[in-house]
């Protein structure tokens, strides 16, 4: 019986997608009997059940926030070009993409690569971009429908992208912060590999922050008592808020950090306060603010997402500066969450090697680039495999150089 043909399709706003479809693909409920957690493109170690799988960023709501806010949109540089595949006229698989007129918002740097091409007469620009906008975080890049042929509609989704590269005469797809399986599914169609670190905490089945602390050396662990205690002298208290308790107030101060934050690092930061709102109304259950008040008034705080087995930290700020409260409100408060909610990681953003004392080891990051032109394409692998050997050599001696016991260390007291 001959099978049915796959149509591929790239719309220019997620409107343009039910959210039903998109949501199916992106965080499906699988089939308990199903063999997909043995298939090429599946997460390693699946599980069973779909708030395990659960990635708020590849949700619906998250994506409707970016466009709809006008953070992610063609006049900011980001104009929606999401990559569908149909199968007997319904969607199958979708890739989140946008075609890009610069490198801003990534978090994986290219701008070396633009600028050599550029100086050999090319035009780096426009890209094609796969990825989360704004949000260096690891999540399914080729979404797939639950009981669909993944290996088939990968693969249609993987020569789709090529295809699109050609189609809007972009010099290259970049497939950033992909799970590892799809890495290594993308690299068999001309995809180049490159890798990077990041820093994530660990739970292994602590029962409190304590237990955690029992893990560490003397040194760190004195330290960790230290830095929170300290964090806390000038009367701050700490607010975590999700759901209903985050309130118009609450988003309204947190922006205003993100802001101050934003323009010292940045020059303009990526969201809009509208984005904030909307992920509040649209997906409450799935963010945790951490906000630390003083006399009355929020002075700082963080926002996470919470997935099925990840609390995932992104954006910081604060008004009022203290003495190790960003360590307290980012790191340490996340670690607490992890702990009570059950959760297996805490993803702590991009950068950041100070997050090592913390308890936060390196964690090997991927992404997949497609290059158009033959001559840069082979620079650029080239490169990409000299930097592959030094992030795992980095990325060992980081891990050695943690604040964790050793068998011959003193016990913990």
């Amino acid at each position: 019986m001959t099978s049915s043909e796959i149509t591929l399709e790239a719309v220019s706003s997620i409107n343009q997608i039910p959210a039903r479809d998109w949501d199916a693909c992106a965080n499906p409920i699988p089939d308990p009997g199903s063999l997909d957690g043995l298939d090429t493109l599946a997460s390693s170690g699946a599980c069973a059940t779909s708030r395990h799988r659960y990635n708020p960023f590849v949700s619906y709501a998250f994506f409707s926030a970016l466009e709809a806010s006008n953070s992610a949109c063609a006049r900011t540089g980001w104009g929606p070009r999401h990559l569908l595949a149909k199968l007997d006229g319904n969607i199958a698989g979708i890739v989140p993409c946008y075609l890009k007129s610069h490198s801003q918002g990534e978090y994986v740097f290219d701008r070396g690569w633009a600028d050599a091409y550029e100086r050999a007469g090319g035009h780096y620009y426009p890209k094609l971009q796969a990825s989360v906008p704004f949000t260096p975080a690891t999540g399914p890049r080729l979404l797939i429908r639950d009981g669909a042929d993944r290996e088939r509609i990968g693969t249609a989704l993987a020569g789709g992208l090529v295809g699109l590269c050609d189609a809007t005469s972009a010099s290259s797809v970049h497939v950033t912060f992909a799970r590892e399986a799809e890495w290594k599914f993308l690299a068999e169609y001309g995809f180049l590999q490159r890798t990077d670190q990041q820093f994530h905490w660990h739970n292994q089945g602590y029962r409190g922050f304590e237990d955690f602390l029992a893990t560490l050396n003397s040194r760190h662990r004195k330290a960790i008592k230290r830095e929170r205690r300290d964090a806390l002298a000038n009367g701050i208290a700490i607010h975590a808020l999700t759901g209903a308790d985050i309130t118009e107030d609450a988003w309204d101060a947190f922006f205003a950090f993100y802001m101050e934050t934003g323009s010292r690092k940045w020059g303009r930061p990526y969201l809009t306060r509208t984005f904030f709102s909307l992920i509040g109304e649209n997906m409450p259950e799935d963010v945790l603010l951490i906000m630390a008040k003083r006399n009355g008034r929020w002075i700082a705080g963080a926002i996470n997402f919470i997935g099925g087995d990840t609390l995932f930290g992104r954006n910081w700020g604060a008004i009022e500066h203290h003495p190790f409260l960003h360590f307290e409100v980012c790191y340490y408060q996340a670690i607490d969450f992890a702990i009570k909610r059950g959760l297996k990681t805490v993803e702590a953003g991009a950068q950041g090697e100070h997050k090592i004392a913390r308890g936060y080891l390196p964690q090997t990051t991927f992404s997949a680039h497609y290059i158009a032109d033959a001559g840069l394409r082979r620079a650029i692998d080239e490169y990409l495999r000299r930097e592959r050997a030094y992030v795992a050599e980095a990325g060992r001696e980081l891990a050695e150089a943690g604040p964790f016991r050793k068998a011959a260390d003193e016990p913990s007291t």
